[in-house]
């Protein structure tokens, strides 16, 4: 018997716009998509094409217009805000393209950040933070503040702050664009272990075509529509 994938991402009709002045500029038009559980989506398209847009969608950072996008079964366009930042912390974890780790906090700290809204005793907590660092290769660094870190060693705390609490979906927007080539490197096949390995359903962003060769899937929208180019 042939096992079907669920989808973890359900996305039907979306529609954003924005105001700008007295104009209303539509940036997504009539979205329709599935991303199933453990898929490594990339999302890809020329500036202004939408396609961050949709990742703060897909995150629960933004609403739509119209339309609706359930998450692991919940239709997070229904929440209300207090809701909807609860249900973030729980299940989404962000990469983002500058890092944004705190800068008086070190890299155990800043990876510690989102377990203090959890039960979690010191002693767990601590344990789960050394852990992640270690997959990523910063056990030399737990105690380093950002100022003494490079770009790709920042980025990997991001990417272990990410993945701390377990949560349902791992987006990331440009993780790589202030990065050099090496470095680069290193990030997306970190990103793509998270995906092998661990089985992480991933969502990033990118209009570089090397970081979407990692992806197993790949999303192209032009001027806010979905096209035909996929695989």
């Amino acid at each position: 018997m042939i096992q079907t994938v669920q989808p973890v991402v359900e996305i039907r009709n979306l529609v954003k716009s924005y105001r700008r002045g007295d104009q209303i500029v539509p940036v997504l038009t009539d979205i329709t998509f599935d991303i199933a559980a453990g898929d490594y989506v990339a999302l890809m398209g020329p500036s202004g094409s939408g396609k961050s847009t949709l990742l703060n969608l897909i995150a629960g950072i933004d609403k739509p217009d119209s339309g609706s996008l359930r998450v692991a079964g919940i239709d997070i366009t229904a929440l209300s805000e207090s809701r909807l930042a609860a249900w973030r912390a729980r299940n989404v974890g962000f990469i983002f393209q500058f890092y944004n780790l705190m800068p008086v906090l070190t890299a155990f700290e800043n990876v510690e950040l989102p377990l203090l809204l959890t039960g979690l005793s010191r002693r767990e907590r601590g344990e789960h933070v050394t852990a992640a660092l270690a997959m990523m290769g910063l056990t030399d660094r737990t105690d380093h503040y950002p100022s003494e870190l490079s770009g790709g060693q920042q980025q990997r705390v991001a990417i272990a702050r990410a993945i701390i609490t377990d949560p349902t979906i791992l987006v990331a927007d440009e993780p790589t664009g202030d990065l050099d080539r090496v470095s680069a490197a290193e990030i997306l096949n970190l990103i793509e272990r998270l995906n092998r390995e661990l089985g992480k359903t991933i969502i990033l962003v990118t209009h570089d075509p090397h970081a979407a060769e990692k992806a197993r899937t790949v999303r192209h929208l032009e001027k806010g529509e979905l096209t035909n180019g996929e695989r």
